[in-house]
């Protein structure tokens, strides 16, 4: 059985993941990233993804969120100097650039992934970004398939920044190789269906042999009105786009594996909350967010613990080392 882990994007609410994975990973004799075969993640989901991928504990990627969160998100300061903060990143919001500024995520991922490489993941990747220039789709994945020979070779931070990068909040990512990438969250916000694709039509694995553990960010539940306002709706968009994306690619998902008619395939971690209680970038709810990770989480454990966590997954060895070998016994 081939075991795939994929993780949704959604700002700081990346906390529940880490929170949910961290709790599920105490119990472990491993970092949980080494009980999958593939992960996937986009954005926020996309950082925990390379970082488990990396052998790094979820603990370790937890306490990013908890103690640099509020600096990444510019909220750490408080009254007077509080509120200017907040007026400032408005005005830019509003059209003088980005809401945030790179940087100081760029500090927080460099002090994880330091120079790590794609090449280093100890589990196949799939980590889906956007390459506006030519509106292409741009998927970093590791060596796992023998026409997979470049991203490899690429920083782990660079595929962390260029999902990451949503519009609006940050700027474009320039990679190394001076490429300009954006949010995977644009066209995969929920990269389940990717993963799926990938394990089937790449990798050949067989669909009846898939279990799928997909996390959400939380979903917002809201009632849809019979009309809405050219205000409401511009507020309202990406919160219709981002629903409407990740239930379809939950549908190719478990149309690929066959869940539920043929077998159980897939568990979601998808709990509701309040629309607009928890958003990309508010902080001050950060000990919610772990809160409702390490409740689901214990949860889940005896649940999930047979189909994914009884032993480590087999030894991944990409393509360009496996060559290497061979040149090394020849």
């Amino acid at each position: 059985m081939r075991r795939i882990l994929s993780i949704d994007g959604g700002g700081i609410r990346g906390t529940f993941p880490a929170s949910f994975l961290a709790t599920l990973e105490d119990d472990l004799d491993q970092p949980i990233g080494n009980y999958f075969d593939l992960i996937a993640g986009t954005s926020t989901g996309g950082i925990i993804a390379i970082a488990l991928a990396m052998g790094i504990p979820a603990k370790r990627i937890l306490q990013l969120y908890e103690e640099l969160g509020p600096s990444i998100f510019d909220q750490e300061k408080t009254g007077v100097a509080g509120w200017l903060t907040r007026m400032h990143r408005y005005l830019r919001w509003l059209g003088w650039g980005p809401k945030y500024s790179t940087d100081r995520l760029a500090a927080a991922l460099n002090d994880v992934l330091g120079d790590k490489r794609i090449g280093d993941a100890q589990t196949r990747l799939v980590i889906p970004a956007w390459h506006g220039h030519s509106k292409k789709v741009y998927i970093y994945k590791t060596a796992h398939h023998e026409r997979l020979t470049t991203d490899y070779k690429d920083p782990a931070i660079d595929a962390a920044l260029a999902t990451a990068a949503a519009p609006t909040y940050f700027r474009e990512h320039i990679t190394s190789n001076d490429v300009g990438l954006v949010d995977g969250g644009l066209w995969a916000n929920n990269p389940a269906a990717i993963a799926v694709a990938e394990a089937i039509g790449v990798l050949g694995w067989p669909a009846d042999k898939l279990n799928v553990l997909s996390v959400s960010c939380l979903e917002d539940i809201f009632e849809m009105k019979e009309a809405y306002s050219a205000r409401s709706m511009v507020r309202k968009t990406a919160d219709f786009f981002m629903a409407g994306q990740s239930h379809g690619s939950m549908g190719l998902a478990h149309i690929l594996t066959g869940d539920p008619h043929r077998r159980k395939a897939i568990w979601r971690i998808c709990q509701p909350v309040p629309d607009g209680f928890f958003s990309l970038d508010n902080t001050a709810r950060i000990g919610r967010l772990k809160d409702r990770g390490f409740t689901e989480a214990r949860e889940q454990k005896p649940i999930l613990k047979p189909h994914f966590f009884n032993e480590p997954a087999e030894a991944f060895v990409p393509v360009h080392k496996l060559e290497s070998q061979v040149n090394d016994r020849e």
